[in-house]
């Protein structure tokens, strides 16, 4: 069972939508999956509600959340995405010690990627993959990205920290068909663009995960912990 945790210190990162577009996309691609929703504002909760639809099951992780975890494996849920509270808290790490991968989505901005120091130290404190993801972004221009995108890339690299190769742009289509209670995939044929971007994280994500049990041994987003 892969369990991909979303976390992040800062509001606002995007955790609970990616975790709802790629739930939706692995999905789509008629894989298992569950979501778990450890925050306590419930976001995945309420589009899960909109979504009116028992193919994309969710349960609560504010409680018992180890259980939880040993119930999927129990039913044979083949992933896991579970979305956490912005902040640093034993549940968080509770979380994160139970994830295969985690995934931290930060905007470019600079109390963002102040903010994501501290998940980072979270997941090495853990010992456990992780790669911090670029969200909401400017748009790229002629195929280049956006200097506040470059400058964000550089501030992770001082760090020593994995960042996934591509981007989430900021684009209105995401929160409007999650207000539909529907992933991109499934939204408009003008969604083509963001539909690619969350497909592309996919790739990176399944790729880091066959790469962490030892079935992939081609170019990852993420690296062990350290």
């Amino acid at each position: 069972m892969n369990v991909i945790v979303f976390a992040s210190r800062k509001g606002g990162t995007g955790k609970s939508t990616l975790a709802a577009h790629l739930a939706a996309h692995c999905k789509k691609l008629s894989r298992s999956c569950l979501l778990i929703d450890a925050d306590q504002q419930g976001s995945l909760t309420l589009w899960h509600r909109l979504r009116n639809n028992e193919d994309l099951p969710l349960t609560s992780g504010l409680h018992g959340f180890d259980e939880t975890i040993a119930a999927a494996r129990h039913e044979g849920y083949e992933w896991v995405f579970v979305d956490t509270p912005p902040l640093v808290s034993p549940q968080v790490s509770e979380a994160v010690a139970a994830a295969t991968l985690v995934i931290i989505p930060t905007r470019p901005a600079v109390f963002d990627l102040n903010a994501v120091t501290e998940t980072i130290a979270t997941a090495r404190l853990a010992d456990k993959p992780f790669a911090v993801v670029l969200n909401a972004v400017p748009p790229k221009r002629l195929g280049a990205e956006s200097p506040m995108v470059l400058n964000a890339r550089r501030s992770f690299e001082a760090l020593e920290a994995p960042v996934w190769s591509g981007q989430i742009t900021n684009r209105a289509n995401l929160s409007l068909s999650l207000a539909d209670g529907i992933g991109i995939d499934d939204y408009s044929f003008e969604s083509r663009a963001a539909v690619a971007e969350i497909s592309g994280l996919w790739t990176a994500i399944e790729n880091s995960v066959n790469a962490i049990h030892g079935a992939y041994a081609g170019a990852v987003m993420h690296r062990k912990a350290a």
